[in-house]
C-alpha cells in the first residue's frame, strides 16, 4: 500500500447513518462513495476540468487534491500524482481477482478510487479517482 489511514469500516471524524448518506448523495454518488463502485470512464465532467482550484470529497467537503497535481492519464477518470497531506487513506482491495490499492477520504471513509504505481515523476503514482466522488472549487 502507498501509506494510509483507517480502513473504510473503521470510524472517521465525519460519519452519517446510511439513511443520511442516501438523503445527501445522488444514487450514483452513493453507489460509488458508499458502495465502492466505479463510474463509467469519461462520464464525469471533472475528468476534463483544467482550471486552477481544489477537488474535494462530495460526501464531506474534505479537500483532497489541487489542480496542479492533476494530469491527463488517458484512462477516462481524473488522475492526480499526489493528494493533499492527510486527505486520503488507502486499503488493500482484492475484489475481481486482483490486488489493488483503494483510496478513501480520510475524513468520511468514502471510496474515491484507486492508486497505481504508474504515474508521472516525481511521485510515480496515479491516483485514479471517480469524478462523481468529488466536487471542484475554482481558485
Amino acid at each position: 500500500m502507498f501509506g494510509g489511514a483507517k480502513a473504510p469500516e473503521e470510524h472517521f471524524p465525519y460519519e452519517l447513518t446510511d439513511a443520511e448518506w442516501r438523503a445527501k448523495l445522488t444514487p450514483e454518488q452513493y453507489r460509488v462513495l458508499r458502495g465502492h463502485g466505479t463510474e463509467r470512464p469519461g462520464s464525469c465532467a471533472l475528468n476534463y476540468e483544467k482550471r486552477a482550484g481544489t477537488f474535494s470529497c462530495i460526501g464531506c467537503g474534505q479537500p483532497l487534491f489541487i489542480s496542479g497535481k492533476k494530469f491527463e492519464s488517458g484512462t477516462g477518470w481524473p488522475s492526480f500524482d499526489q493528494p493533499l497531506a492527510d486527505a486520503v487513506g488507502t486499503t488493500e482491495d482484492r475484489k475481481f481477482g486482483m490486488v489493488r490499492t483503494e483510496v478513501h477520504c480520510a475524513n468520511c471513509g468514502g471510496h474515491l478510487g484507486h492508486v497505481f504505481p504508474d504515474g508521472p515523476p516525481p511521485t510515480g503514482l496515479r491516483y485514479c479517482i471517480n469524478g462523481v466522488a468529488m466536487d471542484f472549487a475554482p481558485a
